[in-house]
């Protein structure tokens, strides 16, 4: 059975609003965020620090999908990359009482999330996991390691392309690990 690694914002959390408040509060319009880069590298571009950008995150405020609580408790084996800052990261785990095997965020790889050093510390090949996110990074992501990707369909902003799982609801990743494609 593939063991699934998630991305976290956007694919396991709706945090879209969590993730811009923030910036707004630091005068930032909305619609010049965007959404799939680095915390580090989306401050720069916006001409702000990432220390003012976390003084005003609210770690409590991203709430899980509809239907991811009850697949994370379904999964004996799972694990997070992601492109958030470490501390809130596992800020967020801790407050829904998510323990994945491996959660590895932005500061761990030291720029952009990487699924290589997730399989290391798994112990397992990009033939064995399957990427759940909501981005084309995410799937670049799975491509660099030779792993399936599937789309998180339950967040309508996700995109797919021909030839992508999609997934339209949380849950029906159980069928996709148990079945495959």
């Amino acid at each position: 059975m593939l063991v699934p690694i998630f991305d976290l914002d956007g694919t396991l959390l709706d945090s879209e609003a969590a993730l811009v408040a923030p910036f707004l509060a630091l005068g930032i319009p909305e619609r010049d965020v965007t959404f799939g880069r680095t915390l580090e590298s989306e401050c720069e571009r916006l001409g702000i620090t990432v220390a003012d950008y976390l003084e005003r995150y609210d770690v409590n405020s991203a709430q899980p999908f509809d239907g991811v609580p009850e697949l994370i408790e379904k999964l004996d084996r799972w694990a997070v990359c992601s492109n958030k800052e470490v501390a809130s990261g596992r800020a967020e785990l801790a407050r829904l009482g998510w323990t994945p095997d491996v959660a590895m965020f932005a500061d761990d790889f030291g720029g952009p999330k990487a699924l290589g050093p997730v399989l290391d510390a798994l112990g397992l090949l990009g033939r064995d996991v399957l990427f759940v996110g909501d981005t084309e990074h995410d799937r670049v992501c799975a491509g660099v390691v030779g792993c399936r990707f599937a789309v998180a369909g339950w967040n309508v902003r996700a995109g797919g392309l021909d030839g992508d799982v999609r997934l339209d609801r949380p849950l029906d990743l159980l069928d996709v690990l148990r079945d495959g494609f």
